[in-house]
């Protein structure tokens, strides 16, 4: 009995491991990895499948310009709610929001503005419109306006501005002799462009752009050569039978847009005739 009485006692003590299984904090990082994605798939699969102006109404719904809403829950504060740039900020009473005077981001505005299905159908069929163009000018169709080998100084594309033809030198066949001086060659696909474009009421704008120059220098002949080369082509459009208040715009963009990779490369040399939607 008195030997059980002094028996040792012994204390087993169970040592715990706080974190086992190495934590989940991994989990709570993998997940926002994966909403990461998904946001930024999302982004990718929107660029690709809207035009400019939807992006822009995309982009002012999150960072509204004009109101979008003519519903407010305004404010306590001296205008009781109110603001004094009617057009430009929402209201209580929704007058700020009115659109009395349309702002020039209108346009660019979804199904949350001024966009509807007519719209939308009337800039569908000025589309087949423009490509009948773009055709006839190729001969994509049948016969074309310009030949063979004049035809392979010219691109056409469709864009949201309207239909840009594209007229570009060669190697060793350039457009223009010395700063604006228009080829023989630059002279008869202007006036082939202007017969076709004869076939639409639109306003035109003419856009140049030059390769770069490999010599530094104090002044850059760029922007004058570029210019200058839009401007010859609209005289070359006028004295063709262009009206003069078909004119919309002459821009020189220099080298600033490259074409292709290599600014010096001679395709970067390029006037752009562009036949602009009856809406711009």
């Amino acid at each position: 009995m008195g030997a059980q009485t002094n028996a040792p006692i012994i204390i087993k003590r169970k040592k715990v491991i706080a974190g086992g299984h190495h934590g989940g904090a991994w989990k709570v990082a993998y997940a926002d990895f994966v909403t990461a994605m998904m946001a930024f798939f999302l982004l990718m699969w929107l660029l690709g499948a809207t035009n400019e102006k939807q992006r822009k109404g995309i982009a002012d719904y999150f960072n509204p310009t004009i109101p979008i809403n003519k519903v407010s829950g305004g404010g306590d504060g001296a205008f009781g709610g109110d603001s004094v740039f009617a057009e430009n900020a929402l209201s209580k009473n929704g007058t700020g929001a009115s659109q009395v005077h349309l702002t020039a981001d209108d346009a660019a505005r979804g199904e949350t503005g001024t966009d509807s299905a007519a719209e939308e159908a009337a800039k569908s069929a000025e589309d087949e419109e423009l490509e009948k163009l773009a055709d006839i000018l190729t001969g994509r169709g049948g016969e074309s306006y310009v030949s063979e080998l004049l035809a392979r100084h010219i691109v056409t594309r469709i864009s949201d501005e309207g239909l840009i033809v594209e007229v570009f030198d060669l190697p060793g066949e350039p457009l223009f002799s010395g700063d604006a001086d228009p080829t023989d060659a630059l002279e008869k696909i202007v006036r082939s462009i202007h017969e076709v474009f004869r076939l639409s009421t639109n306003a035109i704008a003419v856009q140049a752009h030059t390769a770069s120059v490999p010599v530094v220098s104090v002044s850059q002949p760029a922007w004058d050569r570029s210019a200058g080369r839009a401007n010859a082509v609209r005289r070359l459009l006028t004295e063709s039978g262009l009206e003069a208040s078909r004119s919309a715009r002459v821009t020189g963009f220099a080298d600033r847009q490259p074409v292709v990779r290599d600014p010096l490369a001679v395709r970067n040399n390029r006037v752009e005739i562009v036949l602009l939607r009856s809406r711009l």
